[in-house]
């Protein structure tokens, strides 16, 4: 199977490439960030972040889109910079028919490297370790879209890593705590 992962944002927009194997292999497609200028006038930024995602699509051809979540912050801007990036991704994926999953940043976090409270710095180490890579620094942006994708594969169903979410001998012990998170979160929701 291979996902697709957007960290979507108006300034850096990420996108992370993996294919996962029936093995729980994961492996490194591709990972780049599109990135528009605020000098830019906002029609031509929203373009230049639909011409790159529409060329990742069409490059690789992926099974599924994931997606960071829109939520709220205190910064309007940026809020609504993520949320214009996010129609671009949501409405190109539903043009091919790609199934598409939101994820929190949490979930992210929680379900890469077992807590939800983990910093930029962990998330990119065990993304660059889950995924076999040099120790190279990538953008914020681009880890997180690596991310994203690694969630996606370990949220179970059909062709992902877990193939039976409640099988405990089946999960990594930060699968286990990603799962233990989003029950708790549907508890509280």
């Amino acid at each position: 199977m291979r996902i697709l992962g957007v960290d979507p944002g108006l300034t850096r927009c990420g996108i992370g490439v993996i294919d996962v194997s029936s093995g729980n292999r994961l492996v490194l497609v591709d990972v780049r960030v599109i990135q528009t200028s605020p000098a830019m006038g906002l029609g031509d930024r929203v373009l230049a972040i639909k011409r790159g995602l529409v060329e990742a699509l069409e490059e690789f051809s992926p099974d599924r889109v994931a997606l960071e979540r829109v939520f709220a912050q205190h910064n309007l801007r940026t809020v609504m910079g993520t949320a214009q990036a996010s129609g671009i991704v949501l409405a190109e994926a539903a043009e091919r028919g790609l199934s598409i999953d939101l994820h929190t940043p949490s979930e992210v976090k929680a379900s890469v490297t077992g807590s939800g409270r983990a910093n930029k710095e962990q998330v990119a180490t065990m993304v660059r370790k889950l995924l076999s890579m040099s120790d190279a620094a990538l953008l914020p942006d681009a880890t997180d879209a690596l991310a994203l994708a690694i969630c996606n594969a370990w949220r179970g169903g059909a062709g992902s890593l877990v193939s039976n979410a409640n099988d405990q001998s089946t999960l990594t012990p930060a699968q286990q705590k990603w799962r233990d998170a989003e029950r708790q979160s549907r508890r509280r929701g």
